[in-house]
């Protein structure tokens, strides 16, 4: 892989792209009470943090953040959360990750809630790829950028003395 990176969004173009994402589920999830936003670790649950953030300003709604850790690597469904999944029942939960490539790590977060009767379920990405291998599609995305397979998106969240930023090398 090659050591050049290219900046694709900065801090402030990141917060913009989550603000927006922000509004949007504002306006499909108006008249709920309370909402539930699941992030995937590590960086979907950064997003997600960000995401609640806006939407406690926002809202009208509260938002109660769950974090799910997955093992992506793994030909089934592996997953630890710090919920008990039956407390989504007749909820809206948002799915966050950080970045769809081929879908596998949506795909098993979807996993997780499907023995729950939700209310609506809903995923949210910063970066939509267009690499899909799974049937997956995002209901909210900060950006779709089309690269080629052998290009790696870098997502830097939260991590001290740097600033937010999405690299493409």
């Amino acid at each position: 892989m090659s050591d050049k990176k290219l900046l694709i969004l900065n801090s402030k173009q990141i917060q913009q792209k989550i603000d927006r994402i922000a509004y949007q589920v504002l306006e499909d999830n108006f008249d709920e009470k309370e909402i539930l936003i699941a992030g995937i670790l590590p960086r979907g649950n950064q997003v997600a943090q960000k995401l609640k953030a806006i939407l406690d300003k926002i809202a009208p709604f509260s938002s109660k953040l769950l974090t799910i850790e997955l093992e992506k690597q793994s030909s089934s469904l592996h997953a630890k959360t710090n919920f008990d999944v039956k407390e989504c029942s007749n909820k809206v939960v948002i799915l966050v990750d950080d970045v769809l490539n081929s879908g596998r790590t949506l795909a098993y977060g979807l996993g997780i809630f499907l023995d729950v009767p939700l209310k609506k379920l809903r995923t949210v990405v910063l970066i939509d790829r267009n690499h899909k291998s799974f049937p997956v599609t995002t209901d909210y995305a900060g950006i779709a950028l089309s690269t080629v397979i052998k290009e790696h998106v870098d997502v830097i969240l939260d991590v001290e003395g740097e600033e937010d930023a999405v690299y493409l090398r």
